[in-house]
C-alpha cells in the first residue's frame, strides 16, 4: 500500500540483517514516523507498546524479535527464553505463538553457527507470505462484496454498498494488504461503489485513527463513527455488510477480536446484516476448543481515562478525560460466539462455522487433539458435562481426577455432547479455568 504515493510494508529489513524498521502506528495519524528494532526487546517493547500491534504483523515483529535474539545467544536456554518473553507481550493473539513455534521449529535442530540466519530467513519467508495470504483473502472477500452490491442493485436500491468494520483490520495491522479491509480496498479498485462504516474503536481509537487513515489514503469514502452507533445504523438500514478481522479463532468458530466487536455481532444478527470475519489461516487456533479458553489481555486503565489528540496550535498532547479518582477497566478483546458469525473469509476461501474452517483446512483440523467428554455429579453440588481436547484419556484423568470421562466423541451421548459445547463447557486441558480443576479435584464447597 501506499503513503503520499509511496509504496510501504508495516515491516521491512534494515541493510546487513541488523534490525528491521517499522511504522510508529502511536503516532498516526497525526504524524508518518518510523522506528528501528535492533534487538529482542526492542521488538517486544513495540509489540508491548503497540507500536505496531494487528495479530499478523505482532507475528512478523516477533520472529525477528527471536532472530535478533538468536544473533546475540543462539543456546537453548536463550532460544526458550527469548519465546517466553515475546509471547508475554500480548496474551491474546494466536499469531504470536504461531510465529515464535515456527522460528523455534526453523533453528532447534541446527548448529548454534547456523541458528541466526535460518531464524532470519524464516522470519523474512513469514513476513512475505502475510502478503500473499492477505492478497488471497482480499480475492475471496472481494467476491462477496460484489455479490452484496449487484444484490443490492437487483432491489432497486440506490446509492453504494455500505459495510461497517471496527477496529483496524487494514495493512497496518498486517505486512501489507489487510484481512478485513483488503476487499474493501480491492472492490474499490474494481470500480464497486462502496462505503464504510468506520467504528472508532475506542479506548485507543484505532478505527478513527488508522482505519481513517488507511481508506483516506486509498480514497475510499468512508465516514468515522462512535461505538455505539452500529446498531442503530443497521436498524435504519443503512449497513449491507459487517466485516472485522480477529486475534484468534478457536476450533468451533468462536471468534476474539478488539473489545466491542461482539456487540456489533449481536446487532447484525437482531437485523439480518451479513456478519464476515476475515483472517489468514495462522490465526486459527485449532488446539483450543472455545472462546471459553481464551485469555483476554486487560490492559492499562490509562488508555480508557485518557486520550491523545491534536490541540489547536498543532502539538499532539493526552489529556485526562475522567473524573478524577475514577477507576477504570480495560479488557482488550472480546468473543464473539461461531452462530453470530455469517462465514470466514481465509485466503483459502469462505467457510461457515467449525465446519467451514475444517473443509477449507481439512490438514490442520485432523491435527487437532481429540476431545472426550467429561461429566461430574456432586450431589447437591450440581452435575453437568464438560468437552475436554487432550492427547489422551489418561492426560484428562491425571489433571483432573475426579471427573467421569466417557468414550471419545460418544454417538450415546451427543445430545449431552452438543449441550456442553453449545453452553460453551469446552476446554483445551492446557488451558482449563480454575474453577474446573477445583471440581476435578475435590468436591466444591
Amino acid at each position: 500500500m501506499k503513503i503520499d504515493g509511496k509504496p510501504y510494508r508495516t515491516i521491512w529489513e534494515l541493510p546487513g540483517q541488523v534490525g528491521v524498521e517499522v511504522i510508529d502506528q502511536t503516532k498516526l495519524p497525526h504524524a508518518f514516523a518510523t522506528v528501528q528494532l535492533t534487538s529482542m526487546d526492542d521488538a517486544a517493547r513495540a509489540i508491548r507498546d503497540m507500536t505496531i500491534r494487528g495479530a499478523p504483523l505482532i507475528g512478523a515483529t516477533a520472529a525477528y524479535g527471536m532472530a535478533m535474539a538468536l544473533r546475540d545467544d543462539a543456546s537453548d536456554e536463550h532460544l526458550d527464553r527469548a519465546h517466553d518473553l515475546l509471547l508475554e507481550t500480548r496474551p491474546t493473539a494466536v499469531n504470536l505463538r504461531w510465529a515464535l513455534k515456527r522460528i523455534c521449529d526453523a533453528v532447534r535442530n541446527r548448529p548454534r553457527a547456523e541458528r541466526f540466519d535460518a531464524a532470519w530467513r524464516e522470519a523474512a519467508k513469514i513476513a512475505d507470505e502475510d502478503v500473499e495470504v492477505c492478497r488471497r483473502i482480499g480475492m475471496h472477500g472481494l467476491g462477496i462484496l460484489r455479490e452484496a452490491y449487484e444484490k443490492k442493485s437487483a432491489r432497486g436500491e440506490t446509492g453504494p454498498l455500505n459495510v461497517l468494520t471496527h477496529c483496524n483490520a487494514g495493512w497496518l495491522a498486517c505486512v501489507d494488504w489487510g484481512t478485513a479491509l483488503a476487499p474493501i480496498y480491492m472492490a474499490h479498485d474494481a470500480g464497486i461503489p462502496i462505503h464504510v462504516w468506520v467504528d472508532e474503536t475506542r479506548p485507543r481509537n484505532q478505527g478513527a485513527s488508522l482505519t481513517a487513515f488507511e481508506l483516506g489514503g486509498h480514497g475510499v469514502d468512508h465516514a468515522i463513527v462512535v461505538d455505539n452507533a452500529g446498531g442503530h445504523l443497521m436498524q435504519h438500514g443503512k449497513v449491507d455488510v459487517c466485516i472485522v478481522g480477529t486475534d484468534r479463532v478457536t476450533a468451533n468458530g468462536d471468534v476474539a477480536n478488539k473489545i466491542g466487536t461482539y456487540l456489533k455481532a449481536l446487532a447484525a444478527h437482531d437485523n439480518a446484516v451479513p456478519f464476515y470475519v476475515a483472517l489468514p489461516s495462522s490465526t486459527i487456533d485449532w488446539n483450543m476448543a472455545s472462546g471459553a479458553s481464551i485469555e483476554i489481555e486487560e490492559r492499562s486503565a490509562a488508555e480508557v481515562t485518557k486520550m491523545t489528540g491534536r490541540l489547536p496550535d498543532g502539538t499532539v498532547a493526552t489529556v485526562d478525560i475522567a473524573a478524577p479518582g475514577s477507576g477504570a477497566v480495560n479488557p482488550g478483546f472480546d468473543v464473539t460466539p461461531a452462530r453470530l458469525v455469517t462465514a470466514f473469509v481465509t485466503e483459502r476461501g469462505v467457510g461457515s462455522g467449525r465446519a467451514g474452517l475444517m473443509k477449507l483446512f481439512p490438514e490442520e483440523s485432523k491435527a487437532a487433539k481429540p476431545g472426550w467428554l467429561v461429566g461430574y455429579d456432586y450431589g447437591k453440588a450440581g452435575a453437568g458435562y464438560a468437552f475436554v481436547l487432550a492427547n489422551s484419556k489418561e492426560e484428562i484423568a491425571k489433571k483432573l481426577p475426579s471427573l467421569i470421562i466417557f468414550d471419545q466423541r460418544p454417538t450415546n451421548l451427543l445430545e449431552n455432547y452438543y449441550e456442553a459445547i453449545v453452553n460453551k463447557l469446552s476446554f483445551d486441558i492446557d488451558h482449563v479455568p480454575a474453577t474446573w480443576m477445583k471440581i476435578g479435584t475435590e468436591k466444591p464447597v
